[in-house]
């Protein structure tokens, strides 16, 4: 303890003369805060000490289980009804690789919801003479009927194929 500063202790890191440094020059560092190499990093949880990450993130995901390929099918399938192409095509890109049965269906119903929305694109271009309103409803009632077809379908693990639909996804 010093006298003008009680709680301050003996042990502080005594100040740098000024000789050593020129006017506005940065002092350097004490020996061994910033020259020292870090730790390496802790492993993550569950991973055996030693063991080396795979290349590239992730890795290879696991195949998935019928039961699983089946259930992705039919919300691929139903997905389409609310969403379009955008449910299939997303199911398509994330379990792709992983299940024949899986990849097949999600190609199936993001061909026929393209299919559907290029019918309702062009239902409302011939909107203006009428004819579009008759390619809408028609759009409509297919995008229901046959999707909940391809649930069942695929909730049974059966292959299903729309029977209107135009095959850009192979």
């Amino acid at each position: 303890m010093t006298a003008e500063y009680p709680d301050k202790p003996t042990d502080a890191v005594p100040p740098v003369p000024e000789s050593a440094t020129p006017y506005g020059a940065v002092p350097p560092p004490p020996a061994g805060a910033y020259g020292a190499v870090p730790p390496p990093p802790a492993p993550a949880y569950g991973t055996p000490p030693g063991a080396v990450p795979p290349p590239g993130g992730y890795g290879v995901q696991p195949p998935l289980s019928d039961s699983d390929q089946r259930m992705w099918s039919l919300i691929a399938h139903l997905g389409g009804i609310v969403t379009y192409f955008v449910a299939p095509l997303i199911v398509l890109l994330v379990f792709k690789g992983r299940g024949a049965y899986v990849e097949n269906q999600a190609k199936e119903a993001l061909n026929f919801q393209i299919t559907i929305t290029i019918a309702i694109i062009v239902g409302f271009v011939l909107a203006f003479i009428l004819v579009g309103f008759l390619l809408l409803a028609a759009a409509g009632i297919c995008s229901i009927v046959f999707g909940i077809m391809a649930a069942i379908a695929a909730n049974r693990g059966e292959l299903y194929r729309y029977p209107i639909s135009i095959r850009l996804v192979n």
